[in-house]
């Protein structure tokens, strides 16, 4: 079933916040993010916004700059591993291939004991 850019954002966050320690965080209006420990693994807009989504990528973030719809992300996060990506409505990425990105990133801003926990949960 293809989703829309809402319904999509929907679904990832709500899989996000299953995340060991994973919480929302809102620092500006038109932001509706995941964090874990209060340090943010995955930006995402608030409903109704054009589909975005930036996270820490330390091990696939130079194949996914590859992508049409990426980039390094603003105010100086790409130079510390962050992509952003920003398709358009026909372009979006799968669930599980947006799954497989906060995935990364969480494991690279949570803390161990937290990234043990999704690997046992996991396992």
């Amino acid at each position: 079933m293809l989703m829309n850019g809402d319904e999509l954002l929907a679904a990832l966050r709500a899989w996000g916040l299953t995340l060991p320690g994973a919480h929302k965080k809102s620092p500006w209006p038109d932001h509706d993010d995941l964090a874990v420990k209060d340090k943010t693994f995955a930006y995402l807009p608030k409903r109704g916004a054009p589909f975005s989504l930036s996270c820490k990528l330390p091990y696939t973030g130079s194949a996914a700059l590859e992508l049409p719809f990426a980039e390094p992300t603003g105010y100086g996060l790409g130079k510390s591993g962050w992509v952003s990506f920003n398709p358009g409505p026909d372009a979006l990425p799968t669930l599980d291939q947006l799954k497989e990105w906060v995935e990364e990133s969480y494991r690279a801003q949570a803390p161990r004991r937290l990234v043990k926990q999704l690997d046992e949960r996991d396992g």
